[in-house]
């Protein structure tokens, strides 16, 4: 048996709010996958619970009349994974929700979970920096956007107040032309664990040099980062080999991984510069291009 004090199933968004409001206790509950198992453990800040699950205001993939690729914080992993639209603009989204876990915990787990929970190893939050996605969160004095970047402030901590509700996030989606994307996680069972290290790149091309890179990393830094040294040195450069070198040594200025009974400091080290090389060399040739 769980030991759970109260619990309240929300029919709407705004009642989840005044819920939340009211109990400063209580923990939202999606999918469960993350919930489940600190109530199984008897983790005494789950016991208030407020049920959001099944709200159709946080579900369903579509444009927004602003142009922006909407994703329901209460999509489940494979919804991500068999969506047309996902498929076609966020492929290493979708890569990244084919990485959690099996086929069982994906239809159930929520991408809003993974991303509000706070862990530095949630596999969606590095796709989800490199699309530079923001946040659309609902609060009882109405609705706010907030980036990606910055929302993850602490290990188990992101910027959220306590009667906040991350309602959807939200994609910039422009040309596809010379743009490609890729994500890799290096776990000791695969799917089936924890990232030992994950990680995403974008890159957009512009003739045989890279415009612009976005590289992001989890389980590299106290919370899922983006590489501001690594993607410095690619701005322009040149599609070479020494190019891709010179940016594995810098993203080396941008982590601080450490050890842990899964890997130590120095082995997650050398992955890192091992999955900059990879998933670069696969954005680039998603993108058209070819590393000489």
């Amino acid at each position: 048996m769980f030991d759970i004090a109260t619990y309240h199933r929300a029919a709407t968004i705004s009642e989840a709010i005044n819920l939340l409001s009211n109990n400063p206790q209580a923990k939202l509950l999606a999918g469960g996958t993350d919930v489940l198992i600190q109530l199984h453990h008897h983790n005494a800040r789950y016991r208030h619970i407020v049920d959001i699950h099944g709200l159709s205001e946080l579900r369903g993939i579509a444009f927004t009349p602003e142009g922006t690729l909407r994703i329901g914080s209460a999509t489940t992993f494979t919804e991500l994974i068999e969506h047309p639209l996902t498929r076609q603009h966020l492929p290493a989204l979708c890569a990244a929700a084919a990485s959690i876990a099996g086929p069982q915990i994906r239809n159930v787990a929520t991408y809003g979970g993974n991303i509000c929970n706070g862990a530095t190893s949630a596999d969606s939050a590095t796709p989800t920096l490199i699309y530079d996605a923001s946040l659309e969160i609902h609060t009882p004095e109405g609705m706010r956007f907030a980036p990606i970047q910055g929302f993850h402030t602490g290990p188990g901590k992101v910027a959220l107040e306590q009667h906040e509700i991350v309602a959807a996030f939200h994609f910039p989606v422009a040309s596809d032309a010379h743009t490609g994307s890729a994500h890799f996680k290096y776990a000791m069972r695969d799917a089936m664990d924890i990232s030992t290290i994950g990680c995403a790149a974008r890159c957009r091309l512009q003739g045989d040099s890279i415009d612009e890179l976005r590289l992001a990393f989890g389980v590299a830094a106290p919370t899922p980062i983006r590489c501001q040294h690594a993607e410095q040195t690619a701005h322009h450069a040149p599609l070479t080999q020494i190019t891709l070198n010179a940016i594995c040594e810098a993203v080396l200025q941008d982590v601080a991984p450490r050890s842990s009974w899964r890997a130590s400091k120095e082995f997650r080290l050398h992955l890192i510069q091992t999955m900059t090389r990879k998933v670069i060399s696969e954005a680039v040739i998603a993108a058209g291009g070819k590393l000489l």
